[in-house]
């Protein structure tokens, strides 16, 4: 008899434990990601090295995802005739870009392949949105053979201050209401 109870109690744990991972996977990869509806003619925005304000640029097929649980979860995919000569004489270039992982469903953006290409100089990466939400950049990266990939990443003034940091003197005023994206601390 006390070796039917541990087996039951033993199988308890282990069906309760895939239930659990199944339900954590099925958050992180599904549930609270939505698909983007971009508006036509400016789903993708760059700032020029002329102006601060960001203009679109020629793009098809895009497609995206976004979650409202995070402002860094936004992922977008597309393809541009622009040559990386043109976008680099054109646009801002973004130093420090570093692409986050998108769920597995999302499958044009592969974080890894684009960090690579971006390490290689087979991509270059670009401002699209400064703050598009306070201390959080829209990034874009292009490559060489017109494959676009967008996504926010946190900035400067948003590692500081989601950090615990003040403001610094250099960034815009934080909004009393903010607090720090889902997955920074």
């Amino acid at each position: 008899m006390t070796n039917m109870i541990g087996k039951l109690a033993v199988g308890f744990i282990v069906v309760s434990a895939l239930f659990a991972g199944a339900f954590l996977w099925y958050t992180a990869e599904s549930a609270f990601y939505t698909p983007v509806a971009f508006q036509t003619g400016t789903e993708i925005r760059l700032v020029p090295l002329t102006s601060d304000l960001p203009e679109p640029i020629l793009v098809a097929g895009v497609t995206g995802i976004d979650a409202a649980s995070s402002p860094i979860k936004f992922r977008a995919c597309f393809t541009t005739p622009m040559s990386l000569a043109t976008l680099t004489e054109t646009y801002r270039a973004y130093d420090t870009a570093e692409p986050l992982i998108a769920p597995s469903s999302f499958a044009c953006f592969d974080a890894k392949a684009i960090g690579q290409a971006l390490e290689t100089g087979q991509a270059l990466a670009f401002l699209s949105e400064p703050n598009i939400i306070w201390g959080v950049d829209r990034v874009v990266a292009v490559t060489a053979d017109g494959q676009g990939y967008a996504w926010h990443q946190i900035n400067a003034c948003g590692r500081e201050v989601f950090d615990g940091n003040p403001v610094p003197e250099d960034c815009p005023p934080k909004p009393a209401d903010l607090s720090a994206p889902e997955g920074t601390n």
